[in-house]
């Protein structure tokens, strides 16, 4: 949730919302995006503070945030073209989407950094058990 708000510069969630209408299995809801998209040329590092202090990530969402970094595949540019067809359009301007390129960038720095002190197999989870809670040395809590 983190990375997401980071994306679109979301800096007011207070809480996260999980919908288990169907037992305890649940998911992230992302509700509460009201101040996302707002300022395009400001960066608000403390929301990443949860991939920054804990240092873990699913494979599965690094892979997809390298694919939106290839030139082929930017960030930007899919938001462009998906938001073409969009009645309200433009819903994003030019800043704002390429602002998403450059906060990506930042994320990927943030991970790589989290993978040269804590190598790869502690940061990246490739199973979904893997990492489900910090270490307190890999969390930066250690004396």
């Amino acid at each position: 949730m983190a990375i997401f708000d980071f994306l679109i510069g979301n800096m007011d969630r207070h809480h996260y919302e999980m919908f288990t209408k169907f037992g305890d299995d649940g998911f992230l809801i992302h509700l509460d995006n009201a101040r996302g998209f707002g300022r395009h040329s400001h960066d608000e590092l403390s929301i990443l503070s949860p991939l920054s202090q804990c240092c873990m990530i699913k494979k599965k969402t690094l892979l997809h945030l390298q694919l939106l970094a290839h030139p082929d595949y930017r960030l930007s540019d899919v938001m462009r073209e998906s938001l073409l067809e969009d009645q309200l359009s433009p819903v994003l301007t030019e800043p704002h989407l390429l602002a998403l390129d450059r906060r990506l960038q930042v994320i990927l720095k943030t991970v790589e950094k989290c993978i040269q002190i804590h190598g790869e197999q502690n940061v990246v989870a490739t199973k979904p058990s893997e990492h489900s809670s910090p270490n307190s040395d890999q969390a930066g809590l250690a004396g």
